[in-house]
């Protein structure tokens, strides 16, 4: 075993450290230091995470891939933490554009952050950084709904790539439904979440509608609304439409 010698702290570009500074205060960070000339810069930190920053005037969010990894002991509590600053802060908990959070379903092990200047930050927790890309996937003895599932996990959770996601899904959902009615009805729901995650209002409706038409038992759609939120979101919309 080595001796620890120091600690990593991460770097990131912002195209304007006044909005980049102002997000990561509302999320509950410090700033420790800030340099204004003849380079921008500043550090941030909270508990133990530390976030430098370095000015990047000409920077783009579309155009920055710079991103880190924040190991932590539990992220479910911090993603609710977090999700609820950021509505204090602008109204809404965005999932697309910038800033934004990434969705989280229970049990999953990480979110990811990204600030208003594209930065993406992964809060992991610790003891998971084995599945960091997501290869559960590649297991074998999987069925080929497990094998969907787990590729949709890897693009959605892993990649951010709700498109792909939800490439994957449509693919699936075309075929014949199975045997077992509760993949098919997981594998609706996650198309959904992603449709409105994606904006696909139109698409909505309809995979709903496939949805409830399921033969599937009390006890499977309420697993379903708990897994995926958004399904409890739109049936409280549309009560109130009714109403």
């Amino acid at each position: 075993m080595h001796e620890a010698i120091g600690t990593t702290v991460p770097l990131l570009p912002s195209g304007s450290m006044d909005e980049t500074l102002a997000f990561w205060e509302a999320l509950g960070f410090e700033i420790t230091y800030r340099q204004r000339s003849p380079n921008a810069y500043a550090s941030t930190q909270n508990g133990t995470y530390q976030i430098h920053f370095y000015g990047l005037p000409s920077l783009e969010p579309d155009d920055n891939f710079s991103m880190c990894i924040v190991n932590v002991p539990e992220a479910e509590r911090l993603h609710r933490m977090f999700s609820e600053r950021m509505r204090r802060l602008l109204g809404k908990v965005p999932s697309r554009g910038f800033p934004r959070i990434s969705r989280m379903r229970p049990g999953q092990t990480r979110f990811t952050i990204t600030d208003t200047a594209g930065n993406s930050v992964y809060f992991i927790k610790a003891g998971d950084e084995d599945h960091v890309i997501g290869e559960a996937f590649k297991a074998p003895g999987q069925t080929e709904w497990q094998r969907t599932f787990n590729l949709v996990t890897r693009l959605r959770d892993y990649h951010l790539d709700d498109a792909k996601a939800a490439k994957v899904l449509d693919t699936a959902l075309e075929r014949t439904e199975p045997d077992d009615l509760s993949e098919f009805g997981y594998a609706l729901a996650a198309r959904i979440d992603l449709a409105v995650a994606m904006g696909e209002d139109e698409r909505v409706p309809n995979l709903l509608d496939r949805l409830e038409k399921l033969q599937l038992s009390a006890e499977e759609h309420e697993a379903l609304r708990r897994e995926f939120a958004v399904l409890n979101e739109l049936r409280s919309e549309a009560g109130k439409r009714q109403a």
